[in-house]
């Protein structure tokens, strides 16, 4: 669930734009602005360690951060809030009676939606009582349990936008159509965990609207949880647009993320097909007091690349040549999405502690799996592609490849080495992050 959080709120703060945190006593490093301590970072000269010393470095370094994320599983507030968002999808209810499943993502966003929903553990169903007050949710706390232990209630003040919510589809004589809920966007909202009546988590989140617009040109997020976890966004909508979001633990910094970008916002959500508006993004990505990396990226021409490289690619036919044909189409799109990401994305890795830069950051393809298929072209004059493929334990064996795409550490003397074997078994847990924080930039 942590993860969850951290994406859902990397993403809207690139799409609301930016974050800061409420700290008084930053730095003086953090008062600079993002291009400034790029530019600062990119003087640093490349490490002369070589490659197989930089591995038992990061290892050790990087382990101390996993360490402290790892606490987040023992974390009571966010087990249980992972089980509410597994009884959201047990039993699928619509907070707006209406058509549309919601989730716990969907509870801070809403205002004037009130009702008490209690989880029956016999019948695997959410019970509703009317409320005029609150939006409130009573459930067990772990997935083990089975009484009600854990209360989630939020409380939302209403701005004046009015946005449309997709609630299902509907029958008409003109066939399916799309039905909505109207519901106004909050300017404040709040929501607080208990568990065994002790107070687990708080969440708080503001928001600022102008000339009608649904994007918030000020929003503030702030989530609170009694283990020693805060995570903190807020945003700024400008011309440039700039993202913070800081994760602690008992007060130390585990992720700090700061970003900034000129992408146009409202005209985006009117046509996102027009990738100009993307614009470009810079930031930086801190792992507790020692990594940063560095983002260079410019989205509006890696959105352009990606669609000439959807064009260029022959459309797979299922005809006798299919599955050399569907090798040849994912060996290419995975190839064509490393290059477009190495062409526009420049991503370097630096120790602050040695104030020098580690490697650049790259994609390459690579082979995922194969597997092999005893299938047979049967021709048929009476099928449109000629024929038609079935199993045939005799047939020779066809070779299906698929492929994806791994981040490596490109070293100063141009020797590479994937980025999971400079890490423990945990690296899984550091790649995560780090591919959220890539996905921040491209939403």
């Amino acid at each position: 669930m942590i993860k969850k959080f951290i994406l859902l709120s990397l993403v809207a703060s690139q799409l609301m734009t930016s974050c800061s945190s409420d700290e008084s006593n930053d730095k003086p490093e953090t008062e600079q602005t993002v291009e400034e301590q790029i530019a600062e970072l990119l003087k640093k000269p490349y490490s002369s360690l070589t490659p197989a010393q930089q591995k038992t470095k990061l290892e050790a370094e990087a382990n101390e951060m996993l360490t402290q994320l790892d606490k987040t599983k023992s974390s009571s507030a966010i087990e249980a809030l992972e089980n509410l968002s597994r009884l959201l999808n047990v039993d699928q209810i619509d907070i707006f009676a209406g058509k549309n499943n919601n989730e716990v993502e969907d509870i801070l966003n809403i205002s004037g939606v009130y009702g008490v929903y209690t989880w029956n553990n016999t019948s695997q169903t959410w019970a509703k009582t009317a409320s005029t007050t609150e939006l409130k949710f009573v459930f067990p706390a772990k997935k083990s349990q089975t009484a009600n232990n854990a209360v989630l209630s939020s409380k939302g003040v209403s701005s004046d936008i009015k946005v449309k919510k997709f609630d299902g589809w509907a029958n008409s004589a003109n066939g399916d159509v799309r039905i909505y809920d109207s519901i106004f966007l909050p300017t404040s909202s709040d929501a607080v965990l208990t568990i065994d009546n002790k107070e687990s988590a708080t969440f708080t989140q503001t928001a600022k609207y102008a000339n009608g617009k649904e994007i918030p040109t000020e929003f503030a997020y702030k989530m609170t949880l009694n283990d020693g976890y805060t995570w903190e966004m807020s945003s700024l909508k400008a011309a440039t647009n700039n993202a913070k979001a800081v994760l602690t633990y008992n007060g130390k910094t585990l992720i700090d993320f700061n970003a900034g970008s000129n992408t146009e916002i409202d005209k985006l959500i009117e046509d996102a097909k027009l990738v100009q508006y993307r614009g470009k993004a810079n930031g930086l990505f801190k792992l507790m007091d020692n990594f940063v990396i560095i983002a260079d990226m410019d989205l509006a021409t890696a959105a352009a690349d990606d669609i000439a490289l959807e064009k260029s690619l022959l459309k797979v036919e299922h005809n006798k040549d299919y599955y050399t044909n569907s090798n040849i189409y994912n060996l290419k799109v995975s190839e064509g999405k490393a290059a477009n990401f190495n062409k526009n994305s420049k991503l370097i890795l630096v120790s602050k502690k040695d104030g020098t830069k580690i490697a650049d950051i790259v994609l390459r393809s690579e082979k995922e799996y194969s597997y092999s298929l005893n299938y047979k072209w049967v021709i048929d004059s009476n099928n449109n592609n000629g024929g038609y493929w079935t199993y045939d334990n005799s047939a020779p064996e066809i070779i299906a490849n698929y492929y994806y795409e791994v981040y490596y550490l490109k070293f100063n003397d141009n020797t590479e080495a994937e980025m999971g074997a400079y890490f423990s078994e945990g690296f899984e847990k550091f790649e995560a992050k780090f591919e959220d924080f890539i996905k921040a930039f491209e939403k």
